[in-house]
């Protein structure tokens, strides 16, 4: 079978079109049966004895985000998302309380940074909103910050940066590099061995929600002070951890080269499709090797109100963006669409009908 047919095979049949996972892709039946499996166990032992014999898959599971950062040494704890695995970064952190990230930055991420204190600069990017490296190197070098942080790939906009040459360029000036790897982990190559990688369950590794992770290099990792200890949260839903494990091994399993090549695909295909929707403008260029497109309306679409009908009347699921996910670098609105490795075209074809229906 093909990669799409094997992933397709492993998960009940979807009751519409799902393209919408940027925000939350489909758990296989196996990563739903290890977490039930554990709910029936902690039943039959209890919670904390249950959790123990988990120890041996979740250390599994924590093998595999070090091989998917690139970070064979690192601390890798299990958060609730990527928003936890930030402010508990941040909020740990004891250095100056200065950052600096491209002007796309998420806006949660914005907000988590501010409530920490720290200062934000802003690092110089093109016209899609990359960062140009060289001219970012200049300003790191001439006002070097506490943390550079990088969304590897945006919740706004599937454009993503340039980042093994951010990695190289922060080794080269001695700064440390934060990834925000939400929309990247199972999507893009992340085994560049950053400072720290934190990501979530729920989007392109297809986990459950309400679990993420938190990899840090061991001499960062030291430095940390949290506000308690220690920095993992054991009182947690180990089932949610446990099915996080399990979709990273069947991710591993299936190659992740061959996946990325296949959102690749996906990308290419779905902007080339919906190139010609009347009212709308794909914002990508056509081969970012990436799976969200972003369109932008131009006739007075609204996304959200798109987004809705679309659920309502075709059972088709999709993202409405607004301005507060990005909100120094989006103008208005705009429509997401992520189809992940199982998509067909028959799909994307009902999609365009509709999408031009209700416009």
């Amino acid at each position: 079978m093909t990669l799409a047919q094997t992933w397709r095979s492993g998960r009940v049949p979807v009751a519409g079109i799902h393209l919408d996972s940027a925000a939350c892709s489909r758990q296989s039946n196996a990563v739903i049966e290890a977490a039930a499996r554990h709910a029936r166990h902690e039943a039959e032992v209890g919670g904390y004895v249950a959790a123990e014999a988990a120890t041996p898959a979740l250390d599994a599971g924590r093998a595999a985000v070090r091989a998917l950062a690139g970070m064979p040494d690192a601390e890798v704890i299990f958060t609730t998302g990527s928003n936890h695995a930030l402010d508990l970064l941040l909020s740990s952190w004891t250095g100056p309380r200065t950052v600096a990230c491209p002007p796309g930055e998420y806006g949660p991420n914005l907000a988590i940074m501010a409530a920490n204190g720290f200062d934000v600069r802003w690092l110089p990017v093109d016209a899609a909103g990359r960062l140009l490296v060289d001219e970012a190197a200049a300003v790191l070098e001439a006002d070097p910050p506490a943390l550079v942080h990088l969304t590897v790939l945006g919740s706004h906009r599937g454009v993503s940066q340039p980042l093994a040459e951010a990695v190289s360029m922060c080794r080269s000036l001695g700064l440390l590099l934060v990834l925000d790897a939400a929309q990247a982990l199972g999507h893009l190559d992340c085994a560049v061995g950053a400072d720290v990688l934190y990501s979530s369950s729920r989007k392109w590794v297809a986990g459950p929600r309400g679990v993420g992770t938190l990899a840090v290099r061991p001499e960062l990792y030291d430095r940390l002070t949290p506000r308690w200890a220690p920095l993992e949260m054991h009182e947690a839903n180990i089932a949610a951890r446990l099915g996080f494990s399990l979709a990273l091994g069947e991710h591993l399993a299936a190659g992740p080269d061959r996946v990325r090549a296949r959102l690749a695909e996906v990308g290419r295909v779905t902007r080339t499709m919906l190139a010609g929707v009347s009212g709308w403008e794909v914002v990508e260029p056509v081969d970012e090797p990436t799976a969200i497109t972003t369109l932008r309306p131009t006739g007075g679409a609204v996304p959200a109100s798109v987004r809705a009908t679309l659920i309502a009347e075709h059972r088709i699921v999709t993202t409405a963006c607004e301005v507060v996910r990005a909100p120094h670098e989006l103008a208005a609105a705009v429509l997401r669409v992520s189809p992940h490795v199982d998509v067909e075209t028959a799909d994307l074809e009902l999609f365009v009908e509709a999408l031009a229906a209700v416009t």
